[in-house]
């Protein structure tokens, strides 16, 4: 048997391409999509009627004047206005959806 020297041949690598492969990663989603934005800012325009359903199950009606960061006000026809903090709500949708649903 006989041994042979080989001599091995490396393709040399730049920085540049071992730090670009490593750095790719998927980019974090955005911290904030302005859907909810949107969304307020559609129903405040149309002064849209809507059922506010609270964490304790309570139905609260009527239009959003405004919003922030923790917390909307409710205009409504029957009682007083309301500040309403958004971690104390459940859900909320049109009014105009429950309607639909019982015609169904």
């Amino acid at each position: 048997m006989s041994i042979s020297n080989r001599k091995l041949i490396r393709p040399e690598i730049s920085d540049k391409a071992v730090t670009g492969r490593s750095v790719r990663r998927k980019a974090s989603p955005p911290e904030q999509t302005n859907a909810e934005e949107f969304y307020y800012l559609k129903q405040m325009a149309a002064k849209t009627p809507m059922v506010v359903v609270l964490k304790d199950g309570e139905e609260l009606r009527g239009s959003i004047e405004w919003y922030d960061k923790g917390a909307l006000k409710l205009n409504r026809n029957k009682g007083p206005n309301l500040v309403i903090l958004k971690h104390s709500i459940r859900y909320m949708f049109k009014e105009e959806e429950l309607r639909r649903s019982r015609t169904r």
